[in-house]
Order: structure tokens, then C-alpha cells, then sequence
């Protein structure tokens, strides 16, 4: 059986990638979308989560998490194949072909468009060993379903906006929610802050994390060792939820392995979002040009952009100046 080859592959599921991915499948595209997380949202889902974002057409306001789950709504009606937890290590081209070569399998794309905001993001973790089945159930660096934390009791460790924000906003679900932080003081927005104080989570600090196990008595539970910042004094803590919000590496050093056209370290486009590599384009907080906005309301507009020359590129026999009224039947 011959490998499937895509029209494209975007490299990045943020607003950026989910946008593009789904006027590409308006424009009848095979597309392949490609994350580096295990979810798709990209920095105002996995940073962001509840902060409201107000640069986004139509909406007054929309919190990260309300505005990737409307994205993959959209996406979803039209469908593409996602790969999720993926990292792209390399770029090959040849014979008009590009073969994306990742930690789980290659996958063969005619075009690419690079979509990864400020680069591939990874978890900041613990920085002991812990049993890993650990992180089947009870201890876990992203929120995949707020469900997950009902009428649990649940530790969020961090002290920035993700962290402030995932306690204020599980607390409202959870049977009881502590908040762990090296320091008296927070780094998340005032506004947030104010909150926390007014809401019902056990502020733990200073303190951090020096072990993490199973509940001798419960193994359904997990015990939480606490040690007080410039203190020998430990405590124990146990629950069923322990969230880890340390943030997020962020590496884009891949790009310079990729012979990309960079001005520090962005990627040069041009008014098509073009790169220097042939049918390869970048879009979103990624990418620089004369006049190059950071918002989200821009990279919305980048991927139509990109996957409109993309299409020129590889069809140019076809009618790409269809209006969107008249591209999505139902």
C-alpha cells in the first residue's frame, strides 16, 4: 500500500495551526496537523488557560480554553488527521516531497506550514524521581478534561497565571484545592490574585514539592511531602489530583537545523508567508515581516494567506478565488 502524501502539514496546534488546518479543509486539502503537547491550544490553552483574550473578531472577550475548544469545534466539522504528543526532529525534500520525521513515525507532505508560536513547548516537571504510573491517573502537567478534577480533592503546584488561574477555576468544581508556591508572593495578574484571595483554596506557601507517592492506606490517593522554604519543617499532604504548573520550555533552535531564512529568532516570510524552503510557510508569533503584528487576530489571517499560495502552488489548475459562503457545504 503507498504512504499516504498530504497537501499539507502544519507543524503546530495552536489558534494559528487549528485555524489554518481548517481553511485548508474548506480548500479540499489533505492536511495533517501536528502537536508537540498531548492537546491542542497551544500557549493560551496550556498558559493562558482562563485569562480573557480580547484581539479575536466578534468576541468581546474569550478565555484560552473557551477559544480552543470553539476552534476544534470548527475544525472537527470538517476533520483532519491529528498527531498529537509529536514532535518534528527533521525536514527532508525531495522529488517536490517533504518527509517530516518525528519521535512517533514520518510523515510525507507536499507542503508545510510552520505554526509553533514561540517553539515546541514542554512541561517544566518535578525535578525528582516519582513512580511514572503516578502520571496514569493522579499526578499530571496539563488540564485534559476539568472533569477529571470533580468533587476531588486536588493540589495544583505553581505560582504564575496558569497556576493561579487553574485553582480558581477547579475550585469551583473540586471537593477542596490547595495552591502550592515556593514564595509569599505571586507572579500571576492582580486582578487573578485578588480572586484567589476571595476564593476558597488553601494557599500553601512558601513551600515546595520533595516527594510524591502513592497513600500507604489508598493507593487510589496520593501523598504530597512539603518542605517550608529555608525551614527543615516537612508536611504532608494527600489528595487525589496533583496538577503541576511550572511552565513550559520553549525551544525554536530546531528552526536553524531546518536551513530556514531567520532574522534572530524568527522565521523570514514574505506578504504570502513564504519561506525560503520551497512550498514551506510560517505563520503566526513564529514569523516576522515589514509591519508583522503579535496577535492572534493576525495569525488568523496568515493562515488563509499561506494556504491560499500553497494551493496556487501545488493546483494551480484549480479555482481558489471561491468566497468562504460559497467553500463549506454542508
Amino acid at each position: 500500500m503507498n504512504k499516504k502524501i498530504y497537501d499539507i502539514a502544519i507543524i503546530g496546534g495552536g489558534p494559528a495551526g487549528i485555524f489554518a488546518a481548517y481553511y485548508a479543509r474548506m480548500r479540499k486539502l489533505d492536511v495533517a496537523l501536528i502537536e508537540s503537547l498531548p492537546k491542542l491550544g497551544g500557549q493560551p490553552e496550556t498558559l493562558y488557560a482562563q485569562k480573557e483574550i480580547f484581539d479575536v473578531a466578534a468576541l468581546p472577550k474569550v478565555s484560552g480554553t473557551d477559544l480552543t475548544e470553539s476552534l476544534v469545534q470548527q475544525l472537527d466539522l470538517l476533520g483532519c488527521d491529528k498527531y498529537l504528543s509529536t514532535s518534528v526532529t527533521n525536514l527532508e525534500h525531495d522529488n517536490d516531497i517533504w518527509y517530516i520525521t518525528t519521535d512517533g513515525k514520518s510523515i510525507d507532505t507536499k507542503s508545510i506550514i510552520i505554526a509553533i508560536g514561540n517553539g515546541a513547548f514542554k512541561p517544566r516537571k518535578l525535578t525528582f524521581d516519582y513512580d511514572p504510573l503516578l502520571e496514569e491517573n493522579n499526578l499530571s502537567y496539563f488540564v485534559n478534561d476539568v472533569n477529571d478534577f470533580l468533587d476531588k480533592d486536588i493540589a495544583i503546584a505553581g505560582g504564575g497565571d496558569s497556576a493561579v488561574d487553574w485553582a480558581i477555576h477547579l475550585d469551583k468544581i473540586a471537593n477542596s484545592t490547595s495552591l502550592i508556591h515556593r514564595r509569599n508572593k505571586y507572579r500571576a495578574m492582580e486582578s487573578s490574585v485578588t480572586d484567589l484571595n476571595d476564593s476558597n483554596v488553601t494557599q500553601l506557601n512558601p513551600y515546595i514539592i520533595k516527594d510524591v507517592h502513592f497513600n500507604q492506606d489508598d493507593n487510589s490517593k496520593v501523598d504530597v511531602v512539603l518542605k517550608m522554604i529555608r525551614s527543615d519543617e516537612l508536611k504532608t499532604i494527600t489528595v487525589d489530583k496533583l496538577l503541576i504548573n511550572y511552565g513550559f520550555i520553549s525551544d525554536s533552535k530546531i528552526l536553524h537545523d531546518w536551513n530556514l531564512d531567520l532574522e534572530g529568532p524568527f522565521i523570514k516570510v514574505d506578504q504570502e508567508m513564504e519561506t525560503n524552503l520551497p512550498n514551506v510557510f510560517a505563520i503566526g508569533d513564529i514569523i516576522t515581516y515589514p509591519g508583522k503584528l503579535q496577535l492572534i487576530a493576525t495569525a488568523f489571517a496568515e493562515g488563509p494567506i499561506a494556504v491560499t499560495r500553497a494551493l496556487r502552488n501545488l493546483y494551480p489548475e484549480r479555482d481558489y478565488f471561491a468566497h468562504s459562503t460559497s467553500l463549506f457545504e454542508q
